[in-house]
């Protein structure tokens, strides 16, 4: 898949905007991440997709836990499996209030198009679950041959989606990922030790790692 649908990533303008289209499908989705591009959420009828100036990335070999996370994973609190309920994960994700603003980090186009991806094989969920087997927290995002592509996190009880996303990676490690492309990096994405990159060496790193095909059973390790 060399020939994209999308203008090229460089193409974008100073905010990372790459384009808008009223349409999202699963086709659209394989060729973005192909490509190192990304849907944003902007409202119920427009996808906005993004190709940053920056790329947040962290590698999977840079990765460190914090050690006042450290001590919350030795109490073992939560059970944290993989791809058991997507879908759970992701209205979770959507029915989380942005911090800059009102609104919903997900939208329903967005929604259905992200279940479906699931469906295919790349879309994943990591959750985690108390002692009462309640959803306490999670994240999901897209695998791209050897990348993970995070895309949003909740949690309903606090350190779950932190303490999921530090069982996710040694399920990445299993796995063989190389790579998590964090999108941009954020206070808590930096703690665990991502950093920005150009976006002409994210290319290169994607088109040293990316593959289109799906990959429904990747995880195993977190198989429940």
């Amino acid at each position: 898949m060399n020939k994209s649908i999308f203008p090229p990533p460089e193409q974008s303008d100073r905010n990372g905007v790459l384009c808008f289209t009223r349409d999202l499908d699963c086709k659209m989705l394989v060729d973005a991440y192909f490509h190192g591009i990304f849907p944003w959420p902007y409202d119920e009828y427009s996808v906005l997709w993004a190709a940053p100036k920056m790329r947040g990335i962290l590698p999977i070999t840079k990765f460190h836990i914090p050690k006042s996370l450290q001590r919350e994973l030795k109490k073992d609190r939560f059970k944290v499996t993989a791809d058991t309920c997507f879908d759970d994960v992701i209205e979770a994700c959507a029915s989380a209030e942005r911090p800059d603003g009102p609104g919903t980090w997900i939208t329903s186009k967005l929604l259905r198009a992200y279940k479906k991806f699931h469906k295919m094989g790349f879309a994943h969920s990591f959750e985690a679950f108390n002692h009462d087997g309640e959803l306490a927290g999670g994240l999901y995002g897209v695998v791209i041959g050897k990348v993970f592509c995070g895309e949003s996190m909740f949690f309903h009880e606090s350190g779950a989606s932190k303490i999921a996303f530090c069982k996710a990676v040694e399920a990445m490690k299993t796995a063989g990922i190389l790579l998590i492309d964090t999108q941009v990096v954020t206070n808590l994405t930096a703690s665990f030790g991502a950093y920005e990159i150009p976006m002409k060496e994210y290319q290169k790193l994607l088109e040293e790692l990316r593959d289109d095909k799906p990959t429904p059973a990747i995880f195993q390790s977190l198989a429940n």
